[in-house]
This record gives C-alpha cells, sequence and structure tokens, in this order.
C-alpha cells in the first residue's frame, strides 16, 4: 500500500529552507537569493520531471527510455561543460563521455539480469549513473586545469628534460582521478552505516522488503563508482592533451582558449 505525504506537510518544509536562509542572513555570505532561487527551482524541476515520468511510464519502452536518457545526458553535458570551457571540443567529448558510459552500464545491468527494460527501472537507475558521471567529469576537470596550473613550474622542468607531455602529465593525472575518485570510495566505505543510500530508501518506504531493497542499493552503488571512474579517467586523458601543443610546449589556459 503506497504512502502518500500531505500537500500540507510539505509546505512546511519552507521551514527547513529557513534554516540556511538565516545563517546566509546572519553571516552576510551573500547566498540569500541563491538558497530561495535553488529552492524554487528544485522544487519547480521536480514537480515537471514528475509529470513528464508520469507520461513516459506510459509509452512504449522503446519510446519513452531513449527519450528521458537522451534528455538526461544533453543537460548533463551543459552543465559538466562549464568546468572546462576553456578546453576545445569540451562539449562532444563530454557528450561521447556519458553516452559511452550509459551504454556499458545498462548493457550490463541488462545482460545479467539485474533490471529489465522498463522506464520504471531504467530512467531511475540511469539517471543516478548519469549525473554522478556528470559530478566526476566536473570534478576532474577542475582539478586537471588547477595541476596544471600550480604545477606549471615542474611540468616545464620535466619536458626541458626530455619526457613527452604523457610522462610529465603523469603525476597531475593521478592526482585528478585521486580527486574524482575519493568521495565516492568514501561513501561505498560509510554505506549502511552512517546513513541509508537514498535508493534503499525509497524503496524501502515504497514497502519493498530491506534485503531486495539492498539487492538494488548495492546494483546502483557498485554502478555508480565504475561509471565515475571510467568517466573521470576518459576526460582526463582526452583533455590533457590539449595543454601542450603539437611541438610538445606547455600551454596555459588562455593559450588553449586562443588555440580553440
Amino acid at each position: 500500500m503506497e504512502r502518500d505525504i500531505p500537500t500540507y506537510s510539505l509546505l512546511l518544509l519552507i521551514v527547513f529552507v529557513m534554516i540556511p536562509f538565516t545563517i546566509a542572513y546572519i553571516y552576510q555570505l551573500g547566498l540569500k537569493k541563491d538558497i530561495i532561487w535553488s529552492t524554487i527551482r528544485g522544487t519547480l524541476q521536480l514537480l515537471l520531471i514528475g509529470l513528464i515520468l508520469t507520461y513516459l511510464f506510459d509509452l512504449s519502452p522503446l519510446v519513452g527510455i531513449p527519450i528521458m536518457l537522451s534528455v538526461m545526458i544533453l543537460v548533463a553535458t551543459f552543465h559538466a561543460r562549464k568546468k572546462g570551457k576553456e578546453l576545445p571540443y569540451i562539449f562532444i567529448t563530454i557528450l561521447v563521455g556519458l553516452i559511452g558510459v550509459e551504454i556499458i552500464v545498462l548493457s550490463m545491468w541488462l545482460g545479467f539480469g539485474m533490471i529489465s527494460f522498463t522506464p520504471e527501472e531504467v530512467i531511475p537507475m540511469s539517471g543516478m549513473v548519469i549525473g554522478n558521471s556528470m559530478v566526476a567529469m566536473g570534478l576532474a576537470l577542475e582539478r586537471l586545469k588547477s595541476e596544471f596550473e600550480q604545477k606549471r613550474g615542474k611540468l616545464l622542468a620535466a619536458l626541458s628534460l626530455g619526457a613527452t607531455p604523457k610522462h610529465a602529465a603523469h603525476m597531475s593525472i593521478k592526482k585528478t582521478l585521486n580527486a574524482a575518485l575519493i568521495p565516492n570510495i568514501d561513501q561505498l566505505k560509510t554505506i549502511g552505516l552512517v546513513q541509508l543510500p537514498g535508493m534503499m530508501t525509497g524503496l524501502i518506504l515504497g514497502g519493498v522488503a530491506p534485503i531486495i531493497a539492498i539487492k538494488y542499493q548495492l546494483v546502483i552503488s557498485i554502478s555508480i563508482f565504475s561509471s565515475v571512474s571510467l568517466s573521470a579517467i576518459f576526460i582526463s586523458m582526452v583533455m590533457y592533451r590539449f595543454f601542450f601543443n603539437k611541438q610538445m610546449q606547455l600551454l596555459n589556459l588562455q593559450d588553449i582558449k586562443k588555440d580553440g
């Protein structure tokens, strides 16, 4: 039996919003407008996606699933590209990476019989994979730019000693991947101990037996870990090359932007 939350109870969530708003006001963080806007925007987005999913769930899986996955991947690409807008071909690189990761993960889910090809299962689970892959790519891009900026001296020294761009950038790429993967590693270490993950909580609230909910949570948690790893290494290994020109000289972000 489905349990619903009364509408008036949702309206009372404004009390929770007032906590960060009050903190931002007292300490003059300059975030008051962002807090209000993000709350309103997030609420409207969820209501809209609820209506869209209701419609898509009634369509044939071969129609509804591709439509929703395409929208999610495009939105994720537009968002992640902001982290590396100075780099050439960043949009198409992220787009190809997200599509590739989704194809790999979805193929494994279906091939191993973990889920069925229905909008109710594919869309929510794919959304979590795409979202986390987007975040991983964004983190990797930010860290990669920071590494090449802060370690410029060491990179130049390595190149002057005869190192190839690949060898010179090895340590920076290594640190970039560490930064992108550590949050997920830490989350896996404490999963089920510090907090009950979102998917598992939702299934239990929906009346699913805890053991079944745990199985689904394991599938999505390990899948996210894998997709984050693939996303981070893909974007790092493609984008680091643009920090060097054909003469194997190190470029800064301004030079890369001009060349692009």
